[in-house]
């Protein structure tokens, strides 16, 4: 049972998350998609943890981001052994500098390419992934 659950857990496929802001801009114009940005502390806020392991990684979520999303992750770990490079880090901050000025964790935005706020939810969703999913599904289609 544990070696099928490993190789569960090894055959999904993962989320691609696209480090730079800037690049995330230019591939949502290029391929008219919109940008999820994901605020998170991965390594010591609960509620992101759960956003991350029930929403995000959920493979309703992961469908429909890969046809209509570019994903970007600021994340803001305690741990250094988690901590990104000097670049992502200030990559990172500046996000938060512009977008998340409160540092609320998590903080989910939906963006269009030019940057722009469309839809912010702050804490994990209060709807179930699907239904959370569907609602995101929804805003794309109505922008293209």
């Amino acid at each position: 049972m544990k070696l099928i659950a490993l190789f569960l857990f090894f055959t999904v496929l993962p989320i691609n998350w696209e480090p730079d802001f800037n690049n995330a801009k230019k591939k949502a114009k290029e391929k008219n998609e919109l940008i999820l940005l994901n605020f998170s502390g991965s390594d010591w806020c609960g509620p992101c943890i759960v956003l991350r392991r029930d929403y995000l990684e959920s493979s309703v979520f992961s469908d429909m981001a890969d046809k209509n999303l570019i994903l970007v992750n600021a994340d803001f770990p305690r741990k250094k052994k988690n901590i990104g490079t000097p670049e992502q880090v200030k990559r990172n901050e500046d996000l938060a500098e512009r977008y998340n000025k409160e540092g609320s964790f998590p903080l989910t935005l939906l963006l269009d390419a030019d940057g722009k706020v469309i839809k912010t939810w702050n804490g994990k969703p209060e709807t179930s992934p699907e239904e959370w999913t569907a609602e995101i599904k929804a805003i794309c289609d109505s922008r293209k």
